[in-house]
């Protein structure tokens, strides 16, 4: 076991011989630390908190009572094998969360990113991959094997399928089912999600000049109305565009998925 001298730790949590726990960390009361676990500098675990597993925790990050990181996967099966959670820097982390280990048959690791917010109640499973600036609202449940790329936002009690991807800077609308992958900017609503535009509230706020909103705008367009499958007109953008961010809606599409598209109404 490593305490640093400068962290504070409650007389009631509970630290397990192994446990690494970085310069200025705060673990509050009734917290539970596993033996493979490494807090980063200045982390704060409030009351109540289990981390377990092999899980690394990056610095600043504040974990909220009750949740639950780097517990077993709720997946039949798991057998016991060695797996990890690796959660980046300044993530806020609210009450009743829960993140699994990952699993040997999905490559080991569940990842968060930077600068996240999962709210209250959210669950990630096994082996998902979240990356930078990503938030989860209120009691959303993320399934196994999902990617969740930079900047999206999944609204409150939505459901995202086993290994659907979904595009950076995507908007997911609240109480919505996504069963297939979400294109990058689209914006995904409805008790089962359809793709019925694009996140511009969201791309403005980033500050995307309005000559790329514009060029995003037509290329909707084409995916929605034009001539062939979708990935074919996917294609065709790919060839008629000089965007970036219509080259990202580009690569993602014609990249490798194990799911269909949720593509425009």
């Amino acid at each position: 076991m490593s305490i640093d001298p400068s962290a504070q730790i409650h007389r009631s949590a509970v630290i397990e011989s192994g446990a690494r726990i970085g310069a200025g960390c705060t673990v509050g009361p009734f917290c539970l630390i596993g033996a493979n676990v490494e807090l980063g500098a200045n982390v704060t675990c409030v009351s109540h908190v289990v981390i377990k597993g092999h899980t690394w925790v990056g610095e600043c990050t504040t974990v909220f009572s009750f949740s639950v990181l780097g517990e077993i996967p709720q997946d039949l099966k798991f057998k016991g094998e060695v797996t990890e959670l690796r959660i980046g820097a300044r993530n806020r982390i609210r009450e009743h969360v829960t993140i699994n280990i990952g699993t040997h048959g999905g490559g080991g690791l569940t990842v968060i990113g930077n600068d996240c917010l999962l709210m209250a109640g959210c669950h990630v499973a096994h082996d998902v991959k979240i990356a930078n600036r990503v938030i989860i609202v209120n009691s959303a449940a993320i399934a196994g094997h999902v990617v969740i790329e930079d900047d999206v936002i999944v609204g409150g009690l939505c459901g995202v399928h086993q290994h659907v991807r979904i595009g950076q800077g995507a908007i997911i609308g609240a109480v919505t089912m996504v069963t297939n992958d979400v294109i990058p900017f689209g914006l995904v609503q409805g008790p089962r999600g359809e793709l019925d535009g694009l996140n511009l509230v969201g791309l403005k706020r980033r500050g995307v000049a309005r000559s790329d909103i514009t060029a995003l705008r037509a290329a909707f367009q084409m995916l929605a109305q034009g001539d062939g499958a979708f990935q074919e007109r996917a294609k065709r953008l790919g060839d008629e565009t000089d965007s970036t961010y219509v080259h990202e809606i580009v690569e993602f599409v014609l990249g490798d998925s194990g799911r269909s598209y949720l593509t425009p109404g």
